[in-house]
């Protein structure tokens, strides 16, 4: 009899992603890239991670080419020759491994701080010129400025896929750019870019089209989401699931094949009266397949554990089972949990649940 942890290890095919199981590493910000040049440091930690039975590697936030994309200088570009040569190489490791693996692009908006590295001449952009709390820093970017990241945004897919990557993902969740417009306490623009829930889409599903159009119809696009920004956590993109219905449809119209669903916990319910999670309800509309993710194998919601600096016990995965066994989501995203431990996947696997490794804060600040 086919049990739940047996779903979870079976190979799947979804948006054109031929995967070996329902397990993805989840991108986390890892700032150990010198000069913006992941090297092969970079790709053992990764190639780790597929040697141990990761189905799908989503690596970290790497930037489009844009001046403005970050602020930090040890995040990884997805762009210039020496940067794209180390993604060739971790792309060469994972998949010499069995691995398969996505990048995620990114442009961090108004969350960048004024006059930070690399580039502090650069000014900070975003729909509105408003930082999260809604003070305006900055001026709204004009059409020409829109134009060049979306141009940016399809440089990067294009460049994933001549690099053998299996598919990109664009970060449009927690409060980055993209999200910057989809959100409207940050979109307050008055032209075609702004206005109401599906016009404040215009921007996002113009990036997924272009990307489309620069990879062709085979290539996956996973595109993240989340209602929840950074410091914000009871925003809301949609309120109701017919909100929230009006924010993808134009998104599916554009391209996307996989909507990877970011929530802070994932078995809690999005909208009252239906215990499906932020990734049930997206697959419930849409009919697209889904990532959920969120606090996976941790007794600890993992931001918590960010701002708190400390570590979690490891937590039973049963209610996740059900859920999936249930259909609510596809693949599910394991993030800290699988930093702290390679072998995570294997472990769970082969119910060596009492080697598993707990998390640490430390794990944060080495490529273990």
């Amino acid at each position: 009899m086919t049990t739940a942890l047996d779903i979870l290890f079976q190979p799947i095919e979804l948006g054109g992603l031929r995967l070996a199981n329902r397990i993805v590493m989840a991108p986390m910000t890892r700032a150990l890239s010198p000069n913006g040049v992941p090297g092969e440091n970079v790709a053992a930690y990764y190639r780790r991670r597929a040697e141990n039975g990761v189905g799908l590697i989503v690596t970290e936030g790497t930037l489009i080419n844009h001046p403005a994309a970050t602020d930090n200088p040890n995040v990884p570009n997805f762009h210039g020759e020496a940067a794209l040569q180390g993604w060739a190489k971790v792309v060469e490791e994972v998949h010499a491994a069995g691995g398969k693996i996505i990048p995620q692009i990114w442009h961090v908006g108004m969350t960048r701080k004024p006059n930070s590295l690399p580039h502090p001449e650069a000014h900070s952009i975003g729909p509105s010129g408003l930082t999260l709390e809604g003070k305006k820093v900055e001026e709204p970017m004009t059409e020409e400025e829109i134009t060049q990241v979306i141009a940016a945004f399809a440089q990067a897919a294009a460049d994933a896929k001549k690099l053998g990557f299996d598919g990109v993902e664009l970060h449009g969740a927690h409060g980055y750019l993209i999200d910057q417009f989809l959100w409207e306490r940050t979109n307050q623009r008055t032209d075609r870019y702004g206005g109401d829930l599906v016009e404040r889409t215009r921007f996002a599903a113009e990036i997924v089209a272009a990307c489309r159009a620069a990879v062709g119809p085979d290539f996956p696009i996973v595109l993240r989401l989340s209602q929840w920004k950074s410091a914000q956590y009871d925003a809301k993109l949609a309120k109701t699931p017919e909100e929230l219905e009006q924010l993808l449809k134009p998104l599916v119209e554009a391209g996307v094949d996989i909507f990877h669903c970011s929530t802070r916990r994932f078995w809690e319910p999005e909208f009252e009266g239906s215990d499906l999670n932020f990734a049930g309800w997206t697959k419930k509309l849409t009919g697209k397949p889904v990532i959920t993710v969120g606090s996976v194998g941790l007794n600890e919601e993992f931001m918590q554990l960010f701002r708190e600096g400390k570590g979690a016990d490891v937590a039973d995965i049963d209610g996740l089972l059900e859920r999936l066994e249930r259909g609510e989501f596809d693949l599910v995203a394991v993030g800290r949990a699988l930093l702290a431990d390679p072998a995570w996947a294997a472990k769970i696997r082969d119910n060596r649940l009492d080697e598993l490794i707990p998390f640490q804060a430390e794990a944060l600040k080495t490529l273990v």
